[in-house]
């Protein structure tokens, strides 16, 4: 089971709490895990990821392992501390302003 810690506007969206843990099937990487997510909470679709080119949304970001992940390849294999579930892997909302 991969953990994932959502931001509260997603949580508020899902209805669920600040960890949730979804099935993988296959290897795990950022795009496995999203669908995973958006597969079993339909209403997150469109909200991490554009529907059409199914890129980060521009204020959303990934953390893995305290490493910010939101650059990497989708399909580059997250760190084996978020596959065996030792650690989550964070999807945070972005502070912009001046």
């Amino acid at each position: 089971m991969i953990r994932v810690l959502l931001p509260a506007h997603l949580r508020a969206l899902a209805h669920v709490g600040s960890e949730i843990s979804i099935e993988v099937p296959g290897p795990v990487t950022q795009r496995s895990v999203l669908d995973a997510l958006e597969n079993a909470y339909p209403m997150l679709r469109g909200t991490i990821r554009d529907h059409v080119t199914q890129a980060r949304r521009p204020f959303l970001r990934f953390f893995a392992c305290s490493e910010d992940w939101s650059h990497e390849s989708p399909d580059t294999l997250l760190p084996d501390d978020i596959v065996s579930g030792k650690e989550p892997l964070y999807i945070v909302g972005a502070i912009a302003g001046g």
